[in-house]
């Protein structure tokens, strides 16, 4: 994942989890990121649809976590961003013709399956609120 979904995301989580009963808004979490709200907005739907958030809108919208901090795993967040592998993506069109060429995506898909699913035990052993308690 060369991109900063995922610090947007735990940024976004860790402010929630910081004012767990206050209602945010995405402008305001827009300035601590230092982003547009746009971006914050289009997170806010993935960790939404992830069931991480809730959101409501209007004069007294916002968002806020939908469990506890201690519920949430660090895995979770990386799972709803991740847009990618870990390691990257496998080569487009490898020369068939070649011998590492035509079988260098099946083992490349082994190798990236693997390392993704250590970076998911790595960060499932992390709640948001270990991460968050950081920040006190």
């Amino acid at each position: 994942m060369n991109n900063t979904r995922f610090a947007t995301a735990i940024h976004i989580m860790t402010l929630l989890s910081k004012s767990p009963q206050e209602w945010l808004t995405s402008d305001w979490l827009a300035g601590s990121i230092n982003v547009n709200p746009v971006i914050v907005r289009k997170e806010i739907g993935i960790l939404k649809e992830a069931g991480l958030i809730v959101s409501r809108k209007g004069k007294e919208g916002g968002s806020q976590l939908a469990k506890n901090a201690s519920d949430i795993s660090i895995s979770e967040i990386y799972s709803a961003v991740k847009n990618s592998e870990v390691l990257g993506k496998k080569n487009n069109d490898p020369n068939p013709a070649c011998p590492v060429g035509k079988n260098i995506n099946t083992h490349l898909g082994q190798l990236f399956t693997e390392t993704d699913l250590m970076v998911c035990q790595f960060l499932g052993n992390k709640s948001l609120k270990e991460f968050t308690e950081q920040f006190e």
